[in-house]
């Protein structure tokens, strides 16, 4: 008897112990906990105290704040009640030329007469590495995870990008006169070709072809493009009806719209990302939906240049794929999309005369979702979702002109800054945390940009125009 009851006395210790012993929390990477988590699903859910849980490069989870005590993590980030939205995504600009922002401002003919001579005289290699690491760095402390960027030196460029972290659609550019990286009219082809087999299959860097416009492409070139990018699966990235004199050409010539143009030659499909879109008629924007392609709106380079508004809203209304761009630091100056959200509802309002158009949340929805539908990535990116990719901002609300904060949509596109921006996760991986990049040397940065400006200065001054 004493035996079994020493048998009892262990067994009645012991039992609590199997009954209500907890299994080991799953593992995880980063939880980001006591947020604000503005989701960008099918259902626009906000959740007001939320978690956003990351294994490896992914989402495995969003909910409640209280989800965060299922698992475990190698780092936790108390967001504190603010915002955590999914990274936004620039559908098109040109990052290396923040070493000419703010030259050409304010002048006739700004493409021909300072442009072109200035990244035919002064663009190299070195500028496009600092210029290019420069706005890389703007656009992670305002909130861009991936960029669609079109430019010179792509491979350069390429391996800045995924040094810093970043997520990026990067094509080599092809033109029909010498370039700064290349000595032959179109010899952009050949280097688009080299730099497609060198990235293909980055987790990060999609390389990506990019005829500048159909005004400085033939068509024997731009079907050659056409063809690469079918063989290849490359993007291609081009400017589309943003000219006056591009329309007035291709009627004269071809009797087409650029729209009606680009599909003769085969570019108007799903693979393509067309920039400005300004002059599009109602059959070229039926004919734009019908062949699945992209489309980057520039609100800002467009209206400071005065060439017009494109009609984004009605192609986003009937289920285009429209994203927001900045378009290059000499065009629309700034490489943050936070700081193009007020204009894009503003102008599109006054546009119609109607004050209820483009209401706050299609625009924040541009930046994100709509992005990644311009880029046929809205799979992976462009809402926080269990499966799709971990790129992840948190935005502070606690600034003065955040505050108070009934409409997180109205706040975001109206009130907020790009240095809300307090953290950027890409990838699964942090960026920045608190306003400072780990990926980035920003003193360093800075100190190469502002010797480039006084070698620009000088060459300015001796007489280039």
């Amino acid at each position: 008897m004493r035996f079994l009851s020493s048998v009892l006395i262990v067994a009645t210790l012991i039992l609590p112990c199997a009954v209500f012993a907890q299994p080991t929390p799953p593992p995880a990477d980063l939880i980001i906990t006591h947020a604000h988590v503005v989701t960008m699903n099918e259902r626009r859910e906000i959740i007001e105290d939320g978690a956003v849980i990351i294994r490896g490069s992914r989402i495995i989870a969003v909910g409640p704040a209280a989800l965060a005590t299922q698992f475990t993590a190698l780092k936790t980030i108390d967001a504190r009640g603010a915002l955590v939205l999914p990274g936004m995504i620039n559908t098109h600009t040109h990052a290396a030329m923040t070493v000419f922002r703010g030259l050409g401002d304010d002048v006739p003919d700004r493409l021909r007469r300072f442009i072109f001579p200035l990244e035919k005289n002064l663009m190299n290699r070195e500028f496009v590495h600092w210029g290019g690491l420069h706005g890389v760095v703007e656009m992670i402390e305002g909130g861009v995870t991936t960029m669609v960027n079109s430019y010179y030196f792509e491979e350069e460029f390429a391996a800045v990008v995924k040094k810093a972290g970043m997520r990026a659609v990067l094509g080599q550019t092809v033109i029909n006169f010498p370039a700064p990286d290349a000595s032959e009219p179109y010899g952009g082809l050949a280097l688009a070709k080299k730099f497609a087999s060198a990235w293909r299959g980055d987790p990060l860097i999609t390389p990506a072809i990019s005829p500048h416009a159909p005004y400085t492409v033939d068509v024997e070139h731009l079907r050659l493009v056409a063809t690469l990018s079918a063989e290849l699966e490359l993007p291609v990235l081009i400017h589309l009806a943003e000219m006056t004199e591009e329309m007035t050409l291709l009627r004269k010539e071809h009797a087409m719209t650029p729209v009606e143009f680009l599909d003769s030659v085969g570019l108007l499909n799903r693979r393509l990302v067309a920039a400005h879109c300004i002059f599009v008629t109602d059959s070229d924007i039926a004919l734009m939906k019908s062949r699945d392609a992209g489309i980057a709106h520039n609100m800002v380079a467009n209206i400071k240049s005065a060439k017009g508004v494109a009609p984004a809203l009605k192609m986003f209304d009937e289920g285009l794929r429209v994203g927001l761009g900045t378009d290059g630091p000499m065009s629309g100056n700034t490489l943050d999309l936070i700081g193009q959200f007020g204009y894009v509802a503003k102008v599109h309002k006054l546009d119609r005369k109607d004050r209820n158009v483009m209401p706050a949340i299609k625009v924040v929805e541009m930046a994100t979702l709509g992005g990644a539908r311009a880029i046929h990535r809205e799979a992976d990116l462009g809402s926080l979702e269990p499966g799709k990719l971990a790129d992840v901002i948190i935005i502070d609300h606690e600034s003065t002109a955040m505050v108070p904060l009934f409409d997180v949509y109205s706040a975001l596109v109206y009130a907020a800054s790009p240095r809300d921006v307090r953290t950027t996760i890409i990838h699964g991986r942090v960026v920045m945390e608190d306003r400072k990049l780990l990926t980035v040397d920003t003193a360093e940065v800075r100190a190469k940009m502002r010797d480039i400006t006084r070698r620009i200065n000088a060459a300015v001054a001796a007489g280039l125009k």
